[in-house]
């Protein structure tokens, strides 16, 4: 049970009391009169045969208020992406499935990339982007939400809370985030964003000064969280990155984009489980060493697009900096974890903020030797300028796919 402090410049809806999901899902049947919605689920074929992804459709077979649900399905075969069909087929929504490695979707990216249009990179990033596109092209959508495909503890209140903020036509919201408490078992989880993005962005306001960028993703509880919703109008202008900082990257655009009271975040689980990223010592490529890295330049290109320069001297006080900052955390965690009867393993945090310090100094480095890198994906009003008619070819070639 939250409390009802607000703090940073967005606003946060907590979860006050238990409201029962049906009073929720009740309203959504009425704000779906005017703003229909539409749910995104990236998923890699694989995710299909695990654990979550099978009780998290038996959970939207109730959620009947959302009219389409897009699947963007990665590495699949074609016997794979006819299971995948028959798989999702059970759900009372229209379903759409993008196979992302059938050759009808292949051409429609090779046309984009002749045009130097497409992502660059393979990934959730891309995938996401084309199910934006997809959202797009149905017209009718005036809401999406997204979630990953990975959440054992999923229920139905997850896109219920995601939905709620950006369709209920009395809020002005464009832009919702999703948070929760991260327990796994008996220990603190989310290290990523409580050893890694919070107190580097504390660092990066203690050595570069107020500046409201920083102020304004130091607003959100969990910015790495993959559970958010928006408005179609905003989908339009949002340019997504293709790499591992797919999540700053899209508060990144946020920011750019819409007033901050536009904005908020929700409370949307009790408990959260999922996949949880390795932690590696000898690879830039995988795991949270490459998450780590990625996210430490998504911020940097932004600062500097902000009219802030930044130097090796400037990376290094701000990975010492981080550093004092991070260790402190440790303390702090400690002693919560304490109090609340979990486990906590100093020694293990304490080497993830080393491994975390060196991403920084990666992070810069790469920056630094290549400032004019940008993996942003073109956003969707440029690809309907540049082809007009895209719109009508992808929804042609994703429903001869689904025939």
């Amino acid at each position: 049970m939250a409390d009802f402090f607000q703090n940073g410049v967005i606003t946060t809806l907590h979860k006050l009391r238990e409201r029962p999901v049906e009073e929720l899902e009740a309203e959504l049947h009425v704000f779906a009169k005017e703003n229909p919605m539409a749910l995104i689920l990236p998923s890699l074929y694989s995710e299909l045969q695990g654990e979550a992804l099978p009780n998290i459709v038996e959970q939207l077979k109730l959620s009947t208020y959302i009219s389409d649900i897009i699947v963007g399905l990665d590495c699949a075969t074609q016997a794979e992406f006819e299971h995948a069909k028959q798989f999702f087929s059970q759900l009372p929504q229209t379903v759409h499935v993008l196979w992302n490695d059938g050759s009808r979707l292949l051409a429609l990216d090779e046309k984009l990339q002749s045009e130097n249009l497409a992502p660059r990179q393979l990934g959730k990033g891309r995938n996401v982007w084309y199910c934006f596109g997809y959202a797009l092209s149905l017209e009718h959508c005036r809401a999406i939400a997204l979630h990953d495909c990975d959440i054992l503890t999923y229920d139905r209140n997850i896109p219920a809370r995601l939905f709620y903020p950006v369709t209920n036509p009395r809020f002005n919201f464009e832009f919702c985030k999703g948070y929760y408490t991260r327990i796994h078992g008996d220990k603190l989880s989310g290290r990523m964003t409580r050893l890694f993005v919070t107190p580097l962005l504390r660092a990066l306001k203690k050595i570069l000064g107020n500046n409201d960028y920083l102020e304004f993703m130091d607003s959100f509880r969990y910015p790495l969280s993959g559970e958010f919703s928006l408005s179609t109008d905003f989908v339009k202008n949002m340019r997504i990155p293709s790499d591992w900082g797919l999540e700053v990257g899209v508060l990144s655009e946020v920011y750019r984009n819409l007033s901050r009271h536009q904005v908020c975040q929700v409370d949307i689980a009790d408990q959260y489980d999922h996949k949880h990223q390795t932690l590696t010592t000898d690879n830039h490529d995988g795991g949270l060493e490459r998450m780590g890295i990625e996210i430490a330049k998504s911020f940097f290109r932004k600062l500097a697009t902000e009219g802030l320069t930044l130097s090796m001297e400037n990376i290094r006080s701000i990975k010492a900096c981080y550093f004092r900052i991070a260790l402190d955390f440790v303390e702090q965690y400690y002693c919560d974890a304490k109090i609340n009867g979990l486990d906590y393993h100093r020694h293990t945090e304490e080497s993830s903020i080393e491994l975390f310090a060196q991403c920084i100094m990666t992070a810069g480095e790469m920056f630094i030797k290549n400032p004019m890198e940008s993996p942003f994906i073109p956003n969707w009003n440029r690809i309907f300028s540049a082809i007009p008619d895209f719109d009508e070819q992808l929804l042609a070639a994703v429903a001869a796919d689904n025939v």
